[in-house]
């Protein structure tokens, strides 16, 4: 497996696995490769990196800033990420996670958010912080994983692409 940064060859692929990870996702609107696009659209795409294997992009994960109302910078969010469902559990979303939190960091980034199952992205160091909230969304599914020992207070909205639905 490579992890490298999206070119763009690689877009299609990427359209194509962000349709296939996510169709049969129950809490999924079927919007995510919208979202990515609008993302690269905008170009707010910090971080975007795939996972190739025998030169198949197999998974894919987009970094892109938030605004935090207390005025805190350099924070990003994670999402959407992609797997492809014949190489999912193999450790390929650990992969993308660590080297795109690890290319945020040499960015200057301060830290990192997203929407998620707990258990999942515990395993990578993220936790529910009460001082940060994300309107709409559960307490426990709204993570975050600060780079050094400040953590911000407020609320934190997500870039504008994630309201793409077409």
């Amino acid at each position: 497996m490579i992890i490298r940064k999206e070119t763009a060859l690689d877009i299609e692929a990427i359209t194509d696995v962000t349709i296939a990870a996510f169709k049969t996702l129950a809490v999924s609107n079927q919007t995510e490769h919208f979202i990515v696009k609008a993302l690269r659209l905008a170009n707010a795409l910090t971080v975007s990196l795939v996972a190739e294997i025998d030169g198949r992009v197999a998974g894919h994960i987009a970094f892109s800033p938030v605004t935090i109302s207390d005025g805190t910078r350099a924070w990003y969010g994670l999402g959407p990420i992609s797997v492809l469902s014949e190489y999912q559990r193999q450790g390929i979303g650990k992969s993308l996670i660590s080297k795109g939190l690890s290319s945020l960091k040499r960015v200057g980034g301060q830290g990192c958010v997203l929407v998620g199952d707990p258990d999942y992205y515990q395993l990578s160091g993220f936790k529910h912080f009460p001082e940060l909230v994300y309107e709409g969304v559960p307490p426990e599914f709204f993570l975050a994983l600060p780079f050094y020992e400040t953590v911000p207070r407020g609320t934190v909205v997500f870039h504008e692409g994630f309201s793409a639905t077409g």
